[in-house]
């Protein structure tokens, strides 16, 4: 990974629709060696996917909820069954295995309102094997939101 490794990364997080000519008139490169360093970055994988973002307020996904679940094992059966459960959940936006707070995963689940947050909660988690509490935090404003890695630590 150099400089330019790092700089073709960099702008492609910000914007993976942009052309190869124009990726590589940015890092002073040609097109054909820009095109393969692109490769190799995605073929070692440095680049997961290229994908629109979507806004869920354009789209009717108005309340978006951090929540904070509790399992009754820690065994890796358990943890392996639920984890297996939340991936099939359209809702659920992340999901991360956690320490340090009395639940054992936060999720943020996105849905249109309070009703579909109801169901989601009482129809789908709970139903969930070993799940034996939740507590649910609704985000009131979004402070900030980035998919943007920071890449100084490259240098």
């Amino acid at each position: 990974m150099d400089r330019t490794d790092k700089k073709i990364l960099d702008i492609l997080q910000s914007n993976c629709q942009i052309n190869n000519q124009e990726l590589a008139d940015m890092v002073a490169l040609s097109p054909s060696p820009c095109l393969r360093r692109v490769k190799l970055l995605e073929d070692n994988g440095y680049i997961k996917k290229k994908v629109a973002l979507l806004e869920p307020e354009k789209l009717g996904l108005k309340l978006s909820v951090i929540v904070l679940v509790g399992l009754n094992s820690h065994q890796p059966a358990v943890m392996s069954q639920f984890e297996e459960a939340v991936r099939f959940l359209p809702e659920v936006v992340q999901c991360y295995l956690i320490t340090g707070q009395s639940a054992d995963y936060v999720l943020k689940v996105i849905v249109p309102d309070l009703n579909a947050y109801q169901l989601f909660l009482l129809d789908k988690l709970t139903r969930i094997n070993g799940v034996t509490s939740v507590q649910s935090s609704f985000i009131l404003r979004t402070i900030c939101e980035t998919t943007t890695l920071p890449l100084d630590h490259l240098d």
